[in-house]
């Protein structure tokens, strides 16, 4: 059930990062793995700049960071967008 949860709560962040770069990468499948992908990111920022977590959720012993989830979301969701978009050829 806390595997469930934790999957809902990383579809939700990575959909508003998604939302909030401009760039959408795929399903809800692919929305799940940005929200998962983000939230690592961005706790690995936010651990490193020495910054505390925004809205932390914990489940199940495991914390998960939303607003820095969002974040990192947002800066995967860019960072992707930003490499598949060079690599399409040039519309005239």
């Amino acid at each position: 059930m806390s595997f469930l949860l934790l999957l809902i709560i990383a579809a939700i962040c990575g959909a508003i990062g998604q939302s909030i770069a401009g760039y959408s990468l795929g399903g809800c499948l692919i929305t799940t793995v940005v929200g998962f992908i983000g939230a690592l990111i961005g706790k690995w920022l936010a651990t490193e700049m020495g910054l505390p977590y925004l809205i932390p959720v914990e489940v199940n012993g495991e914390t998960f960071p939303i607003i820095w989830s969002i974040f990192g979301s947002a800066l995967f969701a860019v960072t992707i967008g930003v490499i598949t978009r060079g690599k399409s050829p040039m519309k005239k």
